[in-house]
Formats: C-alpha cells, structure tokens, sequence
C-alpha cells in the first residue's frame, strides 16, 4: 500500500470507529523561563468558545469581506508548498482553507482538515464532497491531541487558532512528532493591540510571546513573511538535536 492509501485508510477507520488517544497532561515542563524577564511562566490558557453551531460560525470565517485581509491564495503561496506535499490545517473550522490547500497540494497530497468540533468535522466532510477537495481528510481531535499520524507532515498550518490551545507547550511538543524530516509550523494570529477586526484584546497572544512558548517547545523562528496587516505569520522548524527535529 502506498505512502498515500495506509494513512487515508487508518486515519479515517479512526474517524469512524474511534482511536485511543495518549493523553499529554501538564506538569512542570510546562512552566519555562521567560526571555523577556528571566522569570517563569506558564502559558496564558486558551480562549473558550462554543463552536457548536455551524451555520453562525460558516457566517464569521466564511465572510467574503474576510479574503481582504487574510489574504488566503498569497498565504498559502508564501508557505512553499508543492504537489505531493501532507499538510495539517489545526482548528480548520469551517474550512476557509480548505480548497487554498488542496490546490497547493494537489490530488497526490493531502490536507488534514483538523478540528475539536463534531459538527464542525460533520461540515468539513459534506464541505470536501461539496468542492470536490479530494486531498482534504477532516479529522476530529481531542483537545490535547490532533490525532494526527507520526512523523508525516511537511507542515503544519495554524490559524487564527494558537490562542486557543490550552497546555500549548505539552501540545506543541506532541505537534511535533506529527513533522516527517524539515516539516514546519506556521502560526498565524493577531497582533496585540486594538484592531478593527478580530477577537478581543484579552483573547490576543503577542507575538513576542508566541516565539518564546515556541522556542521553549523545541523550535526556532525560520521565516516570517510580511504578509498581513492585522496579523504576524511565524514559521518555525524543530530546533536540531531537539526531540521534534530528529
């Protein structure tokens, strides 16, 4: 069986009969020192909301006036994906993404349409089979685990939903056994101060923080491609010698 068909058909015989999931609990390696202060830290927890009702969210991330400025086709370009490639979407919502990627990957790659929302995953499935996005697999994970496969992706894609992860530095340690060899993460997120659009304040990570729990996590800031006018995009790679990079 192919590199492509093994995954494809043990992710989704999880998704339809259930898959034990290894369960990352925080601890003391949670807690970092902090560049910015030489004190500790414990990463602010993530942001709470309900995303059970589909059709009020499909109006929020699928607003056309949203294209303007997050600027998805020049996005997507500038994370140098190539046909073939595996790629996670973290907290795909409804999947805004979704055709941008299964375009850059092409029917030989996949897109990994991640999220913790039953209804939400239930959408990205009849959303795939609507815009015949062959590429895009939904996966229903769990809040401490994407239930993504191991060693795998070429990268993987977070946007708009970083601030939401609770224990990120137990997460992102796990995020990175799903990278095969030179895999990345791309964060996309807000920037902290007052903007016309976007959540408020309080649910806002600066990107100064972002660096340092990623840092802490095992990995360094390769690029950062100067893209969006409301949002910082940070791309880091496992850091060499790290338990992610090797």
């Amino acid at each position: 069986m192919t590199r492509r068909l093994l995954p494809r058909v043990f992710w989704l015989a999880c998704l339809t009969l259930g898959c034990a999931a290894t369960v990352a609990r925080p601890g003391a390696a949670d807690h970092v020192p902090s560049a910015t202060n030489g004190a500790f830290f414990e990463p602010t927890p993530g942001s709470r909301h309900d995303f059970a009702d589909v059709e009020h969210w499909r109006r929020v991330f699928d607003d056309p006036a949203r294209d303007a400025w997050q600027k998805p086709r020049q996005l997507v370009a500038a994370l140098g994906l190539r046909p073939g490639m595996w790629v996670a979407d973290l907290g795909a919502g409804t999947g805004y993404f979704s055709r941008y990627l299964d375009a850059a990957v092409g029917p030989t790659g996949v897109v990994f349409a991640v999220d913790t929302e039953p209804n939400l995953v239930a959408h990205l499935r009849a959303r795939a089979e609507q815009e015949q996005t062959t590429s895009v697999i939904p996966i229903l994970a769990s809040s401490d685990d994407p239930r993504l496969p191991p060693h795998a992706l070429d990268l993987v894609l977070i946007v708009d939903t970083y601030h939401h992860l609770d224990h990120r530095l137990a997460y992102l340690r796990r995020l990175g056994g799903t990278l095969k060899a030179g895999g990345r993460v791309a964060i996309v997120d807000w920037q902290k101060h007052d903007l016309p659009i976007g959540p408020p304040p309080e649910h806002k990570l600066a990107r100064s923080q972002v660096i340092e729990e990623m840092q802490a996590a095992g990995y360094v800031l390769a690029t950062e491609p100067a893209l969006l006018l409301h949002q910082y995009v940070l791309i880091f790679d496992p850091t060499p010698g790290s338990a992610n990079g090797d």
